[in-house]
């Protein structure tokens, strides 16, 4: 789990370049904590604060450290040529699916699909982030939610085309589990659309690729 009770700085200014010792933010813990149940959730600054009894922008201040020590990445919504009312928050994600469930508090009252649901989606998108930069792919990350609630995990762009990427946490896929990407595509019916989830089987149906997830994870480089 990670720790906050030892932090150091890079001063800058007359002390540029010299390691200064810092003093722990005052529930720093907590407040890893307290963002863990925003894994793979429309960020709601407000929420946050609220849990960690401390202002919206002391929170906000707290995110953009989490972005700057690369621990956390945040999802802009995919807003190009939009057709439909879209929101405008972006998700949130801890960079690594291990950091996050151990970060995550659990309890008698947590549904398995509470952390394990988002916990599959970090794996799928470090693999992706990873993939992106070490190809020098040049995808720009997103994902794409009407104000509807109509909602698909992850979506690609750039110069090598559209693609879009729903995570699912079961064995068997239902019909309403398309719904989304149907609707994604009738939106962009040039973009490739992948379900994927925990089954062995693979199959096309009503324009979308479902995909077991073990196969897409390793061998991802070949569905972009």
């Amino acid at each position: 789990m990670l720790k906050t009770t030892h932090v150091s700085t890079i001063a800058f200014g007359a002390n540029q370049g010299k390691f200064l010792p810092v003093r722990p933010a005052r529930g720093g813990q907590d407040r890893l904590a307290a963002a863990s149940f925003s894994q793979g959730s429309v960020l709601n600054m407000t929420a946050v604060a609220r849990e960690c009894a401390v202002s919206a922008k002391v929170v906000e201040d707290y995110f953009g450290i989490l972005e700057d020590l690369l621990l956390a990445v945040r999802l802009p919504v995919f807003t190009k040529r939009a057709k439909r009312r879209m929101i405008a928050h972006p998700k949130f994600y801890y960079f690594d699916a291990g950091v996050f469930q151990a970060i995550r508090p659990r309890g008698p009252l947590d549904v398995p699909g509470q952390i394990h649901g988002p916990a599959l989606e970090t794996l799928f998108l470090q693999q992706l982030r990873a993939l992106n930069d070490y190809r020098s792919l040049g995808f720009r990350l997103h994902y794409w939610r009407t104000a509807a609630g109509d909602e698909v995990d992850f979506v690609l762009h750039g110069e090598r085309g559209l693609f879009a990427f729903e995570v699912k946490m079961a064995q068997n896929v239902r019909p309403d589990n398309l719904r989304a990407l149907e609707r994604f595509r009738a939106d962009f019916p040039q973009a490739k659309a992948h379900l994927l989830y925990l089954g062995n089987r693979r199959w096309h149906e009503r324009g979308i690729e479902i995909v077991p997830f073990i196969e897409c994870v390793t061998l991802l480089d070949k569905f972009l």
